[in-house]
């Protein structure tokens, strides 16, 4: 739920920019145990989604979704991707910008 929030709010902050920024592309599935939802707009980012309960109707439900966001910096015009997981084991965010942790 705190993953559906994060993300309607980063989609709320792509559309809500103060340039005439237009939504190219956008689609949904909804299902009982799984959803998609893509997302382009005019301005280069790019929103993509997938996610599926697991474990349905047992203690251990949870939901894992798959997904990326991708946008294009104003100033210098360099595209960042990031590709996720979020599941049980929090949200895990890959990208080439991103630092990474060293091995312990």
């Amino acid at each position: 739920m705190k993953f559906l929030i994060v993300f309607v709010a980063l989609f709320a902050v792509a559309v809500a920019r103060p340039n005439e920024v237009g939504i190219v592309r956008q689609d949904s599935d909804v299902g009982p145990e799984s959803w998609s939802s893509n997302v382009e707009l005019t301005d280069g980012t790019k929103i993509d989604e997938q996610g599926q309960l697991k474990n349905v109707g047992t203690e251990h439900e949870a939901a894992v979704v798959h997904g990326s966001y991708s946008w294009v910096d104003e100033k210098t015009g360099e595209k960042f991707t990031v590709t996720y997981v979020a599941d049980e084991n929090g949200f895990q965010p890959q990208g080439a910008h991103l630092p990474v942790a060293p091995v312990a």
